[in-house]
């Protein structure tokens, strides 16, 4: 019988006598031994390991980095450090204290007491706090001098309880989860001769290859599938440009020019790129007029010229409204929108959201509950409710909730709502807009039964291989 090494791969020949010499390896590390490229060692891993030649373990490594505020405290000291700093030489007063630690009084304060470092003696005006005791360096700030500008792994933190002590604190630690994978070879991968090449002669028995059909992602399945609900409830779909103005993203929308939202933390905005005609002149008035009216603030054109990655595609319909003033609509938009979030098993800082609108004279609440509950029951999802909440531009507002049968707990989807007058009247539009959105991954995560939303961009053959066509 023909000797297995006269069926393999090149690719496949190589990386067993790399592993045969060294005996667990990354894929990196087979990359810059093997002197292949990142697809070939994909590539070649994945064949070993459906042949039963390769073991692929996988592991999740923690590292630590400093945040905003964890790289503040560093620097500069604690806030209780601060404040015992401060009263080294001698007692202060309370709002003499405020008036330098600012925001950082209230910490400052709990802690240097839950520490036994000051003291707070009342008189007749005011509270005086002195120093109790010169206090040692702390766990925390070790920990946060330890980690320091650069990144270290979690279990190099021996005190775990002090670690968590500084997680509460907010932007102080920041956790990066690196996955990876190491290979290893099989008992019948380690007796292949690799050595003998080409005999010449044809194994009649060997297994014949393992053929797979072209598919598309199940993410882009989902996304299809979406599209394909909605247009046959009636909808028509839009679309616009992945950047936006501030003032379709935000301003339109009657979010605030000092919302948390529009911080460069929350938001990708591009750098030294502002639109010009953007909106026409009575657009800008009528939202800058509303604005000032509902907000009482002053409003500012400039701010809302900032180019940003759109956050939601709730602009694109928006601005649809605003040109066209339709007193009857059912249109759709669906796309990518961004986040500046910390990537989690739930969130990520790029992903695909789905967003409607019915415009009609006498639309209510009702119909707009039916309209979701169409679209579930198309998707198969059959238990569904929905909650009482608070959206910005939407009044009254609901949360739809999807009854999760694997994990037997009910899930948040859509947020949906009829839109505000202050978002539609600016635009001329007198009728009643039912509105709502959603994230695509979630519901994709539901279909087929994820509970990490990473593994859709994770490239992994063998899910993607292994997954239904029609869920």
């Amino acid at each position: 019988m023909l000797l297995l090494s006269q069926v393999l791969h090149p690719i496949e020949k190589t990386i067993i006598k790399l592993l045969k010499i060294e005996k667990n390896l990354s894929e990196s590390q087979i990359i810059e031994k093997a002197k292949l490229s990142a697809d070939q060692t994909r590539r070649g891993i994945e064949w070993l390991r459906l042949k039963s030649l390769a073991i692929v373990s996988e592991s999740e490594q923690l590292f630590l980095m400093l945040g905003r505020n964890g790289l503040d405290a560093n620097k500069y000291g604690l806030p209780e450090r601060k404040l015992v700093n401060l009263v080294a030489n001698s007692p202060m007063p309370f709002d003499d204290l405020r008036k330098i630690l600012k925001e950082e009084m209230n910490i400052a304060i709990a802690n240097a007491k839950k520490n036994d470092w000051i003291t707070i003696i009342k008189n007749d005006s005011q509270n005086i706090v002195s120093l109790k005791t010169k206090p040692e360096p702390t766990i925390e700030e070790k920990i946060l001098s330890q980690i320091g500008d650069g990144k270290i792994a979690q279990n190099q933190i021996m005190d775990t309880s002090a670690l968590d002590s500084l997680k509460k604190r907010p932007e102080y630690i920041i956790t990066e989860s690196v996955k990876s994978k190491i290979i290893s070879l099989t008992e019948q991968a380690k007796s292949v001769n690799t050595d003998s090449m080409d005999s010449g002669a044809i194994d009649v028995e060997a297994n014949v290859p393992i053929v797979y059909a072209a598919k598309t992602h199940p993410l882009k399945d989902t996304i299809n599938e979406i599209r394909e609900i909605f247009v046959s409830l009636g909808f028509t779909e839009i679309s616009g440009n992945l950047t936006q103005p501030s003032f379709w993203n935000f301003d339109a929308l009657f979010t605030p020019q000092d919302h948390p939202a529009r911080e460069m933390q929350d938001t990708f905005y591009i750098k030294d790129k502002f639109a010009q005609n953007f909106a026409t002149k009575s657009q800008i008035n009528s939202v800058s007029s509303s604005h000032q009216k509902g907000w009482k603030y002053r409003w500012n054109i400039e701010n809302s010229k900032k180019t940003v990655l759109r956050t939601h595609t709730t602009c694109v319909t928006i601005k649809y409204l605003a040109e066209n003033k339709p007193t009857e609509a059912r249109v759709f938009s669906l796309g990518r929108v961004f986040r500046n979030e910390k990537v989690s098993y739930k969130h990520l800082v790029e992903f695909n959201q789905v967003e409607g609108i019915v415009v009609g004279k006498k639309v209510s609440l009702r119909d707009l509950m039916g309209i979701q509950i169409q679209f579930y029951k198309k998707l198969g999802l059959d238990k569904i409710k929905f909650w009482p909440t608070f959206f910005p531009y939407t009044e009254p507002s609901l949360q739809t909730m999807v009854y999760n049968e694997k994990l037997s707990k009910w899930i948040e989807l859509f947020g949906m709502g009829i839109f505000r007058p202050e978002v539609t009247k600016p635009f001329g539009i007198t009728s009643p807009v039912l509105a709502w959105g959603g994230g695509i991954e979630r519901i994709a995560m539901l279909k087929y039964n994820l509970d990490d939303v990473r593994e859709f961009y994770n490239n992994n053959l063998s899910w993607i291989r292994g997954t239904p066509k029609c869920q």
